[in-house]
Parts: structure tokens; sequence; C-alpha cells
């Protein structure tokens, strides 16, 4: 009996999630296909008639992520009702809710130094999201892309160290000057 229709593209989705999920948590290097199929609910057998190689899973788990950090950051925004919105953004991204659940956070802290040493396949698509992410924020906060990568960096920074220290205190406190720094940037330009 064959496959209902779309079946193939909703078994691709769940890929595509379960790797993103696994890159988020782990990285790209330490994270295997068979892993991230299990993840997906299914046999490593079938990754390839879904994907060329890791290399391209990489990639448009890259894209899917971006794109759920984006949507998740809108939804931030349009609840906002006092503050201007960019604040909103800045709020949930610097974050303990967002440091903590890294398997659903930005990929950006999470994955950026492995990118830089990935195939130029990979680079180019992660240089789209992030300039994707840029345009994002430039556009809420209603300020140029110098401004806005700034902003960006700022709080990819943020949130890589509020993640990579042990002492939760001094975490706390790098949120909460992050949060700050990041809102003078925007008030500033």
């Amino acid at each position: 009996m064959p496959y209902p229709e779309g079946h193939k593209i909703k078994v691709r989705g769940r890929i595509i999630e379960s790797a993103a999920q696994a890159f988020r948590m782990n990285g790209i290097r330490d994270i295997s296909v068979p892993v991230i199929m299990k993840g997906a609910g299914l046999t490593h057998g079938g990754f390839y008639s879904h994907f060329d190689n890791k290399e391209q899973l990489v990639a448009e788990a890259c894209q899917y992520a971006i794109s759920d950090t984006i949507a998740l950051l809108q939804e931030a925004a349009n609840q906002e009702k006092q503050e201007p919105k960019i604040n909103a953004v800045i709020h949930y991204y610097l974050s303990q809710q967002h440091r903590d659940r890294t398997e659903m956070g930005c990929i950006l802290p999470a994955l950026s130094s492995e990118i830089s040493r990935s195939s130029e396949e990979v680079r180019n698509i992660f240089t789209q999201e992030v300039e994707r992410m840029i345009d994002f924020l430039a556009d809420l906060a209603e300020v140029d892309k110098s401004t806005a990568s700034a902003l960006l960096s700022s709080m990819v920074g943020t949130l890589l160290l509020a993640r990579s220290v042990s002492d939760s205190t001094l975490s706390d406190n790098l949120l909460t000057a992050g949060k700050q720094h990041a809102k003078e940037l925007i008030k500033t330009s």
C-alpha cells in the first residue's frame, strides 16, 4: 500500500526538526545520522532517501532553526504592548528560559564555531540565515543593518557566555548586563 500524499515531506520535516534539536544540544560533529533518525522516530537506513549527505541536513537544519527562532522572537514582539517591540525580543533572547532550553534555542550561539570549519555549502546557508536574522532585527527595531548586526552579535555573545559559565549568578548577571547593553545600543542608534 503506498504512503499517503505528503508523507515524504512530513518525514523529511521530522528529520530536520530532530537534527536541529540535536545540533543545538550537542553540536554537529558529535551527532550521528543514526541519532538524528532515532530522534525522528525512524531507522537510519532511510536517511539517504531524503538527503544526499549530512552536510545537506546541516544546512537545512540551520534554515529551520533560524525560522523557528525568528517565529519565537516575532511572537514575543507581538505580545508586547508597552515597550518598543525590540525590547521584548531582547528580553526573550537574553532570558533564563532561552539560556536553559538549548534544544529549542537559537542555533547561532550553539553552532557558530563549528560552522566556521564546515563546508562552503553549509557556510553559505548559515551566512544567508545570519543575514535574515539581521534583517528581522533591523526591521523590528527600525535601525540600519550595521546596528542590527551589532545587536545580534551582542545578544549571541551574551547568550553563549551565559550558557558557558558554571556559576549561575554570573550567568544571570551576564544576561542582565547583555539586556542593558542591547537596549542602549538601540537607543543610541
